[in-house]
């Protein structure tokens, strides 16, 4: 613990190169580029499957809100309906000195 500086392997193996420094060949160059597209490409596709689950996420959300409301709505006429039937009912009935 009393060590802050990292480890040091001798093997040349993932050590951090700059490419405008280093005097690089063609084939040395082409293989970066190559590496570079594939961590991309590995990259994209873990971000579209996180697009793909959180726009479903976020649409059951929305599509739930919006049931619900229809839901709501609809029993809130029916309560009217419901009223409505027993105010006929009242009229209809005999009138007693309690109406």
């Amino acid at each position: 613990m009393a060590d802050k500086e990292p480890l040091k392997s001798g093997s040349p193996f993932a050590t951090r190169i700059d490419p405008t420094k280093e005097s690089l060949s063609q084939e040395q160059m082409h293989f970066i580029k190559q590496v570079e597209l594939e961590q991309w490409k590995m990259k994209t596709s873990k971000l579209r499957t996180r697009n793909v689950v959180t726009g479903l996420a976020i649409g059951a959300l929305v599509l739930g809100i919006y049931g619900y409301t229809f839901y709501s709505v609809s029993q809130e006429r029916i309560m009217d309906e419901i009223d409505e039937e027993a105010k006929r009912a009242r009229l209809k009935g005999p009138k007693t000195g309690a109406n």
